[in-house]
């Protein structure tokens, strides 16, 4: 019967799920794939549906409804997701402790389009050298989207712009980044390094997609100094990668981080400006769950990712 969440029979009380019956109800909910689901897991397919028959054979509930075109998490299954990953991060960080580690078991970890490109080829490095049995998974999204992973659980914690301002959630704020401005090579106000926000009253600006943080803060920007830019919204990107090339083939300027300076503007057809103090800027930080039992852990990825992060 379609829509049905609990199965006939009599639940055994005493009934104890395994770890790997756990495992298999999480990775199906996050991949919603159960190929995919057990490719991640290492196991066989067979071997990761006969797990979660097991888990909804002893709890006498459905929380996976499979069809040939689909996989979805029923209500029951949505309602014990978050306690069954915060068993699973309790056991990885038992195991971890056991070990004399401080950090080590999966780790999803979610980061923002604008961030991931610079904080990563020093983060991981770092990670793999100081938590070697730290397994992390990237999941790079707007932030929105992220949010919706920490909520639902699929996220155990993600690195974003600051505040999120989301309810159940803690943040970290890890630092502050100094916007600057992208132009054409040989573009007047070139090099200037006392820019104010009214400075991009009628200048083309281009942005991101919608979606992207920094999309928002930069139209928040021009708002708060009732800057008129042209021809907001005629190109966007998906990157700043894109965006920056737009840039260079003259199709107007952009806001970018100051940590993506060096990478995206290496080339040579770029000029940058810089504002003058207080410069626009954001807060990145790290956000998760209120009710997670990795809290410490969270506190220490936060110190690896100051010390490692660009500057």
């Amino acid at each position: 019967m379609i829509g049905r969440t609990r199965l006939i029979g009599v639940t055994d009380q005493t009934y104890q799920p395994t770890l790997s019956q756990l495992r298999a109800f999480v990775a199906i909910a996050e991949y919603r794939h159960f190929g995919t689901a057990a490719t991640r897991l290492g196991v066989s397919q067979p071997t990761l549906s006969q797990a979660l028959a097991s888990l909804e054979n002893g709890l006498g509930l459905q929380l996976i409804e499979r069809s040939t075109r689909r996989v979805l998490v029923t209500a029951d299954g949505k309602r014990l997701l978050p306690q069954a990953i915060a068993t699973l991060e309790a056991a990885d960080r038992f195991v971890a402790s056991a070990a004399g580690l401080e950090l080590g078991g999966a780790l999803r970890l979610g980061i923002i389009p604008t961030v991931a490109p610079y904080v990563l080829p020093m983060l991981l490095p770092e990670l793999r050298r100081r938590m070697p049995t730290l397994v992390p998974h990237v999941i790079e999204d707007q932030t929105a989207r992220l949010l919706d992973g920490l909520r639902s659980g699929v996220l155990d914690v993600a690195l974003l712009a600051l505040p999120a301002d989301a309810t159940g959630l803690v943040e970290i704020p890890l630092y502050t980044e100094e916007f600057v401005l992208v132009l054409p090579r040989g573009h007047a106000l070139a090099g200037r390094a006392n820019l104010r926000p009214a400075d991009l009253d009628a200048l083309p600006l281009l942005l991101l997609d919608e979606g992207h943080c920094l999309r928002d803060q930069t139209l928040d920007l021009c708002r708060a100094s009732e800057a008129q830019p042209g021809a907001v919204g005629d190109t966007r990107a998906a990157s700043l990668a894109t965006v920056v090339q737009c840039v260079a083939g003259d199709l107007g300027v952009t806001l970018i981080p100051a940590m993506a300076v060096a990478a995206e503007t290496s080339r040579g057809t770029l000029d940058i400006a810089t504002f003058a103090a207080p410069a626009p800027g954001r807060t990145v930080g790290l956000a998760f769950r209120s009710s997670t039992a990795r809290g410490d852990d969270y506190d220490l990825l936060a110190e690896i990712i100051r010390e490692c992060r660009p500057q």
